[in-house]
C-alpha cells in the first residue's frame, strides 16, 4: 500500500514573488507607519518616560525608596534583573540552534528574537546598575588592575561571572544580529531615493554588493557565530542560577538550578517572542510572513519548556521532602502555604497549568489564545523569580528577623518603565530595520511558499 506523507503547511502565504518579499519587509522602514504603530509608540513612550522618572528618584533619593529592608536585601529589582535575561534567551536560541538544525520556520522570526535579545539585555544591565545606588561607580564590577585601590577581585564569585557571561553573551548577539542584517541593508540602500537614508543605509551595509564570495563568508560567518553562540545561551542563565545556588539559603543552596534556569529562561523567552511577533504581525502587516504555523512551532516549545519547568518544581518539593533538612522543608512548605501562598500560586498556575492546554491542535494553532497564554507565560515567570527570591530570604533562620516584602511605587514604577522603553526600542526598530531577514525568506520561498505547495501538489 502506497502512503503520500502529508504536505507540509507553506510557511510563507500568498502568492508571492521574489520582488514582492522585498516590497512587503521593505514597506515599514520605507513608507508611513499604520495608526496601530503610533498608538503603541505612544502609550510605549509614555510607560518608559514614568519608568525613567521612578529610575532618576532611585539616583537621587537612594535605594531605600525601594521596598527593601534587612531581612530581604534582595526583592524586586534582582526578579527583574533574572527575568529580563531570560527573556533575552530566547532570540539567540531561535537563531542559532534552529539555523545549526536547519529549521525552515526559524526565517521569519530570527530577526526580531535577536532583536528582542540585545533590548531584553540592556534591560537587564540596568538592573544591577541602579541597585549599587551609586551607578557612577558601576565600573567597579569590571575585574580592574590594582591601580584603582587594593580590590581584590574575587573570581570565585558567581556576580563576578555574571558581569562577563552577560557581557559576552550581549556582544556575541549584537555581532551574530548585525551581520545578519547587512546584506537587507544594502537592500534598502540600493531603493532609497533620499540622500539622507541612502548615505545612513550605505555606511550599514559595509560596501555589500552581493558577490557569489560575499555571500559564502556570509554563511560561514553566520555558522561560526551560531556555534559560539549555542553555549553562550546555556552559560549565562546557569551563571545567573548560581548568584543563588552557591548561597547558604535555604531552598536556593540546590544543584538543580542551572539546567532549571535555563529551561525557565528558554521558556520565557519564546513566550515573550510570541507576544511581540503576534503585535508585529498586526503593525507592520506582515500577516503572510509570520503564520499560524510559526505560532504553532513556537508553541511546541513552550509546551515542552514548560513541563520541564513543571518537572523541575516538583523535584524541588520532593528533594526537599527527601533530604530530611527542617529548614529546607520549611522553606518550601512557607513559599505553598505561607504569607506569599499567592504568588506560588500564581507561578503554579501561569506556568505549569496554563501552557498545556497546547496539546489541543486548535488550540496551538489560535492566535488569540496563543497571545494570551504567552503573556500569562511572562506574569507566571516573573512570580517564579519573585518566590525563589522573596519568600527564601522573608524568613530566615532567626525568626526574630522575619518581616514581608512590600514594594512602593518606585519598585512598581521601574519595572514597568523598563517594559516601555523595551517596547520603544522595539517599535523604532521595527520601523528603521527591516523586521524579516529577506535573504533567508527568499531562500525557502520555491521550498515552503503558498503558490509553489499548490504547483507541487
Amino acid at each position: 500500500m502506497h502512503q503520500e506523507s502529508e504536505i507540509r503547511y507553506p510557511l510563507i502565504l500568498g502568492d508571492k514573488t521574489y520582488h514582492q518579499i522585498t516590497e512587503d519587509v521593505c514597506a515599514p522602514v520605507e513608507g508611513r507607519a499604520n495608526k496601530l504603530w503610533y498608538a503603541a509608540f505612544t502609550i510605549s513612550v509614555v510607560v518608559a518616560l514614568w519608568g525613567l522618572g521612578c529610575i532618576m528618584y532611585t539616583i537621587g533619593r537612594g535605594i531605600g525608596v525601594w521596598g527593601l529592608n534587612t531581612t530581604v536585601d534582595w526583592a524586586w529589582d534582582i526578579t527583574n534583573f533574572v527575568w529580563w535575561v531570560g527573556i533575552g534567551h530566547a532570540g539567540t536560541l531561535i537563531s542559532a540552534v534552529l539555523l545549526l538544525f536547519r529549521q525552515k520556520w526559524r526565517m521569519a522570526i530570527n530577526r526580531s528574537a535577536e532583536a528582542m535579545t540585545i533590548f531584553a539585555v540592556m534591560m537587564a544591565a540596568l538592573f544591577p546598575g541602579i541597585h549599587m545606588g551609586r551607578i557612577w561607580m558601576a565600573y567597579w564590577v569590571l575585574p580592574l588592575p590594582n591601580q584603582f585601590g587594593s580590590l581584590w577581585v574575587n573570581f570565585n564569585s558567581p556576580l563576578l561571572w555574571d558581569v562577563f557571561a552577560i557581557s559576552t553573551y550581549f556582544s556575541v548577539s549584537l555581532v551574530f544580529w548585525y551581520i545578519g542584517l547587512i546584506p537587507d541593508f544594502a537592500t534598502i540602500r540600493d531603493r532609497a531615493t533620499r540622500i539622507i537614508p541612502k548615505t545612513i543605509y550605505s555606511v550599514l551595509a559595509f560596501g555589500w554588493s552581493g558577490k557569489a564570495k560575499q555571500w559564502i563568508r556570509f554563511e560561514e560567518v553566520s555558522l561560526v557565530l551560531a556555534g559560539l553562540a549555542t553555549p553562550l545561551v546555556f552559560s549565562v542563565h546557569s551563571i545567573v542560577s548560581m548568584d543563588f545556588a552557591t548561597s547558604v539559603v535555604p531552598g536556593w543552596h540546590t544543584t538543580i538550578f542551572p539546567p532549571y534556569f535555563v529551561a525557565g529562561a528558554i521558556f520565557s523567552g519564546f513566550a515573550m517572542v510570541q507576544t511581540l511577533l503576534i503585535i508585529a504581525r498586526k503593525v507592520v502587516s506582515l500577516e503572510s510572513y509570520i503564520t499560524r504555523k510559526h505560532i504553532e512551532s513556537m508553541n511546541i516549545v513552550i509546551v515542552i519548556t514548560g513541563s520541564m519547568v513543571g518537572i523541575a518544581y516538583l523535584t524541588e518539593l520532593f528533594i526537599a521532602w527527601y533530604s530530611g533538612v527542617e529548614f529546607e522543608q520549611y522553606a518550601f512548605l512557607n513559599r505553598a502555604t505561607g504569607p506569599y501562598w499567592w504568588a506560588y500560586a500564581m507561578m503554579m498556575t501561569c506556568n505549569v497549568v496554563t501552557p498545556l492546554i497546547f496539546f489541543v491542535e486548535k488550540v496551538r494553532k489560535s492566535i488569540v489564545i496563543s497571545f494570551i497564554i504567552s503573556i500569562f507565560v511572562n506574569i507566571g515567570m516573573w512570580f517564579e523569580r519573585f518566590v525563589i527570591i522573596v519568600t527564601s530570604l522573608h524568613r530566615d533562620f532567626i525568626p526574630s528577623n522575619w518581616t514581608m516584602f512590600h514594594p512602593t511605587f518606585v519598585d512598581i514604577g521601574i519595572f514597568i518603565g523598563t517594559i516601555g522603553i523595551f517596547f520603544v526600542l522595539f517599535l523604532l526598530y521595527a520601523r528603521t530595520f527591516p523586521v524579516l531577514a529577506l535573504n533567508e525568506l527568499k531562500s525557502i520561498l520555491k521550498s515552503s511558499g503558498d503558490n509553489y505547495k499548490k504547483q507541487q501538489h
